[in-house]
């Protein structure tokens, strides 16, 4: 009777599994590629497929949509399934991950629930598991058989079991990039983005309120903010102790405090001439130790010993990490006043304008979502022209970036920053949305760098400023930006560039991060990867990204397809080459900024983005002459009138036609 109902479970399970399986197929017939891989917000001169001097083709953004669940309550309250397996089932699995470049990067914890959780299923010989072309959201485990691999009808390899496929579609909606088939009967274990998500920002989210309940308690750290606790909380190191192994030392010099987030250890003391240890006490989970090294060398009074079985874990942090971290940030939070009445003026004069009054002149981009136009205002005596950016209401809708567009509408009317493009009105129609905004007829920094093959390091650094400005006016108003590449720099008159789309920009609140994994994969930092929650910081790694790309030509991270370019990025700048035209000033900030520790990036800690200003890679450089715009520019764009698009590559006209109407009315405040 027993076995019957064993095998009742096991039928029910894998006849949960399909159902599951022909869901998610079913999802993707409905959605096409380039609805769902060139998410993008559409960008002025061309986003989309871009191939550069040496053939690399530029990835587009990507955006995927994170579990609904946003607190820490709703996501422990959120329970998946567990699905009995052997010791060998559970050995195999755990072996696939830690075999798998990409998993293997993931927490110990982590891994146990991602074990836990996969489901079985099962294919018969012949049939296809994955197919090339298909939009995918689930990742394999194989445990008995094998598959064939192919791409585009062409026979690539055997894959044996025991391994991992498809791990990209746990990060977000893709591609399959090749088709798996069964060449044998084969049992699999499976996982689901949505599940995977979920798992990793509530291992993330339990770990930092746990670490910051844990600073709260230490007396030097009650007074300060939420925000630097988290910081602090980010840079702290877990390290693992043997029973009976010495954490410190009685009489040894140490500059590191230490929290005991796992087991029990013991104090002891020497005393007068004794040979032996006297016990003093025990300290648990919570208790911490060191405290007064952080303000200056201490000579440890005590020693403190492992003393448990299971092993003991701490968290641990050095005094000049420490104080890298400690500043008060009200200076850099009220560096910036915003000018209402700047902003009244510009909408006064944009109040009364129509769609009806625009003219289209020429296309000076082709996205994701629709097309930018070089337009003027019909009668318009000052001879000015705009870039209007139209975007398919239904496809916002069918990718599901309805938030995104309406933040980015949102920040970019706040922003007035000579650094950052302007945004002056929106319409919208049953079919578009749009956005009127300054144009910047130099074109895209992208294209000139292209031509040119790399940027010196004076070039560089006057393009690099810009950006840094931008990015100042942004992180003191805590909106982080998420999409820097050069193709989204644009040249105006005067050869300065402006930030343009913003279509992954998001404001977040003081010390809290943000989930969404977004941006253009040579550019996303480790952190976005690894679905750890990201904040401004993510912003300071693609800048150093930025910096290596306009020296060199090329971004340091970069792969055949998006999961090695991640794969890269995850074993960090210092195993990247870098080469000899690069000076030692240049290497030594893009490795600064490009720590694999989002909270040791420079710009991140006590002297924000001023310490990226005063790096030596920055000597002499006027910042002053930047932000009044006297300083002369490295490239004088050629633009000969307001009409003139010459720095701007041709697009066809729109043959798809009109797109669906969309009358859902989400766009009511757009």
């Amino acid at each position: 009777m027993g076995a019957n109902i064993e095998e009742l479970k096991a039928m029910m399970a894998k006849k949960d599994a399909r159902i599951r399986e022909l869901e998610l197929e079913n999802m993707s017939l409905r959605s096409q590629l380039d609805k769902y891989q060139s998410i993008q917000s559409l960008q002025p001169a061309g986003s989309g497929m871009k191939s550069t001097m040496t053939g690399r083709a530029r990835g587009v953004g990507i955006s995927a949509p994170i579990p609904h669940l946003k607190t820490l309550q709703e996501l422990t309250d959120k329970k998946y399934q567990s699905y009995k397996k052997s010791s060998a089932s559970m050995e195999l699995i755990r072996q696939a991950i830690m075999d798998n470049d990409f998993m293997k990067k993931l927490e110990e914890g982590q891994i146990k629930e991602i074990v836990d959780v996969m489901y079985p299923m099962e294919y018969a010989k012949g049939s296809t598991i994955i197919k090339e072309g298909d939009i995918g959201s689930i990742v394999y485990v194989m445990e008995e058989g094998k598959v064939e691999v192919s791409r585009e009808g062409k026979f690539l390899s055997v894959m044996p079991s025991g391994k991992l496929f498809g791990e990209l579609a746990i990060l977000y909606n893709c591609q399959r990039t090749a088709t798996i088939k069964a060449a044998t009967d084969c049992k699999l274990w499976a996982i689901e983005r949505q599940c995977f998500q979920t798992i990793m920002m509530r291992s993330a989210m339990i770990r930092q309120s746990e670490y910051t309940s844990f600073l709260k308690s230490v007396p030097s750290f009650a007074n300060l903010q939420e925000d630097t606790l988290i910081k602090i909380a980010d840079v702290m190191e877990e390290t693992a102790y043997k029973e009976g192994e010495y954490i410190i030392r009685q009489g040894a010099s140490g500059d590191t405090f230490f929290i005991i987030s796992k087991g029990r250890v013991k104090v002891t003391m020497k005393e007068g001439g004794s040979a032996e240890d006297k016990f003093i006490r025990y300290l648990h989970k919570g208790d911490f130790f060191g405290e007064k090294a952080l303000s200056g060398e201490e000579v440890r009074t005590a020693n403190i010993v492992a003393d448990d079985a299971s092993g003991v874990e701490c968290l641990v942090i050095d005094r000049d990490s420490f104080n890298h971290l400690i500043s008060n940030l009200d200076e850099i939070k009220k560096r910036y006043i915003d000018l209402p009445a700047r902003k009244q003026i510009i909408n006064e004069e944009y109040k009364t304008l129509k769609l009806s009054d625009l003219r289209i002149i020429a296309t000076l981009g082709v996205g994701g979502f629709g097309r930018v136009e070089l337009v003027m205002i019909a009668g318009d005596a000052k001879k000015r022209s705009y870039a209007l950016k139209q975007m398919k209401k239904n496809q916002i809708v069918e990718t599901r970036q309805q938030q995104h567009i309406m933040s980015e509408k949102e920040i970019m009317e706040e922003s007035d920053s000579p650094f950052i493009v302007k945004l002056f009105k929106t319409f919208k129609d049953r079919k578009y949305l749009y956005m009127l905004m300054e144009s910047c007829l130099g074109g895209e920094l992208w294209t000139i760098l292209r031509d040119r093959g790399n940027f010196d390091d004076s070039t560089s650094r006057f393009y690099t400023s810009c950006v840094v400005e931008a990015f100042d006016y942004l992180h003191s108003r805590g909106i982080i930006y998420r999409d820097l590449k050069p193709e989204n720099l644009l040249l105006d008159a005067q050869g300065y560039v402006k930030l343009v789309d913003f279509g992954f920009a998001k404001k977040l609140q003081v010390g809290r991060k943000t989930w969404t994994f977004c941006g253009t994969p040579e550019y996303v930092a480790p952190e976005v990867i690894l679905n750890k929650g990201h904040d401004i910081s993510a912003d300071y790694w693609s800048l150093g990204v930025l910096m290596f790309e306009l020296l060199t030509g090329t971004p340091p991270f970069t792969g055949t397809d998006p999961m090695k370019t991640y794969n890269i990025i995850l074993k960090g700048i210092d195993a990247i080459d870098f080469p000899r035209n690069i000076t030692s000033r240049a290497k030594e900030l893009i490795k600064k900024l490009c720590r694999d520790n989002s909270a040791e990036r420079l710009g991140y800690q006590k002297g924000g983005i001023r310490d990226i200003q005063k790096h030596r890679w920055f000597e002499g450089f006027n910042w002053e002459g930047l932000r009044q715009r006297t300083l002369s520019p490295p490239i004088m764009p050629s633009i000969q009138s307001h009409l003139d698009t010459s720095n701007f590559d041709e697009y066809p006209m729109d043959s798809e036609g009109p797109p669906p109407d969309d009358v859902s009315g989400w766009d009511e405040h757009f």
